[in-house]
C-alpha cells in the first residue's frame, strides 16, 4: 500500500477540469486527498465555493469508498456536509476519509477537510457499492 499521493483525476469530467484530486492510502480504513485552490473555485465573496468543497469530498471520499470496496464501483446514496471554516487561492485543502463501517452493500464514512491546520468542513456519507465486476470505472476522481 502506497503513502504517496497519486492523481486521480485521470480522464476528462469535473474533478480534472478543476485541477485533479491527489489522492492515497493512510491505512484499509483511512484516506488522505486534497487540492489546491485556484481562483475558479471562488464564490464572489472571494472563498472557496462551498459546491467545489461539496464536490472534493464527493471525490475524494468517494474514491475512499471505491477503494475500501475492493475498487468495486460505488456511487454516493447521502452527503450531509457541515461548513465551518473557510479557504482562499493558493490554500492547499487536505480532506481525510474514515471507513466506519462496511457491509456487502453499503460504505458509511466520516470525512474532514482541513486547511492551514483548521478543520473547515466535516461530512458524513453513504455509498452503495454496485454489483458489477471491478472494470475501469475507476475512481470518483
Amino acid at each position: 500500500m502506497s503513502n504517496e499521493f497519486e492523481q486521480i483525476s485521470l480522464t476528462q469530467g469535473f474533478m480534472k477540469h478543476n485541477g485533479g484530486v491527489l489522492f492515497r492510502n493512510i491505512s484499509e480504513t483511512e484516506y488522505e486527498f486534497k487540492s489546491t485552490i485556484n481562483e475558479n473555485h471562488l464564490n464572489a465573496a472571494g472563498i472557496t465555493h462551498g459546491g467545489y468543497l461539496s464536490a472534493l469530498i464527493d471525490a475524494g471520499a468517494g474514491t475512499a469508498a471505491h477503494r475500501s470496496a475492493g475498487n468495486a464501483p460505488c456511487v454516493t446514496i447521502s452527503l450531509d456536509i457541515k461548513f465551518i471554516g473557510a479557504s482562499k487561492v493558493g490554500d492547499e485543502v487536505i480532506g481525510h476519509t474514515k471507513i466506519l463501517k462496511k457491509t456487502n452493500t453499503l460504505i458509511f464514512l466520516f470525512c474532514e477537510l482541513n486547511c492551514n491546520n483548521k478543520i473547515i468542513t466535516s461530512a458524513t456519507g453513504v455509498w452503495k457499492i454496485l454489483k458489477v465486476k471491478p472494470s475501469n470505472l475507476g475512481p470518483g476522481g
